[in-house]
């Protein structure tokens, strides 16, 4: 996996090896989805509801916290609940990187809940965009 040209994470699909590496795979493609919907409607091409843009964020931070418990041997029950995967983490002395309570704000526009809420604040996708590229590097140094 590599940062291309265009500042988006890839992976070719014959990276692929494991159930570790699909959940990064996956959690790759969720992250380039939001960031290039946060693209087109910031440029103003695309009319969409910015929790589209979460949801993929949520999404990738998931896959990607799967990714780790895998690696590591952990089952991983099905759940889309950040905080909850933390924990099985945490409870399995796997080392995350710091501020990933940022993340569990996300779990509002999980699966369960995204039909629940309406949101129009940009305010955080920055922040989501450093701190899910951190967790990305941090992933694919552990799948090594």
């Amino acid at each position: 996996m590599m940062l291309g040209t265009k500042g988006k994470f890839y992976m070719k699909k014959s990276d692929i090896k494991n159930s570790a590496d699909m959940f990064l795979y996956k959690a790759i493609i969720d992250f380039n989805s939001g960031r290039a919907l946060l693209k087109l409607f910031e440029n103003d091409e695309i009319d969409i509801d910015i929790e589209k843009i979460y949801f993929d964020f949520q999404q990738s931070v998931e896959k990607l916290l799967k990714a780790i418990l895998t690696k590591n041997n952990v089952n991983v029950k099905k759940t889309h609940d950040i905080e909850e995967l933390i924990d099985n983490c945490l409870d399995n002395n796997i080392q995350l990187i710091d501020n990933m309570n940022l993340f569990i704000k996300l779990n509002e526009y999980a699966v369960e809940g995204r039909y629940d809420i309406i949101c129009d604040d940009l305010n955080d996708t920055k922040n989501y965009i450093s701190h899910i590229s951190l967790l990305i590097e941090f992933t694919k140094k552990q799948l090594l």
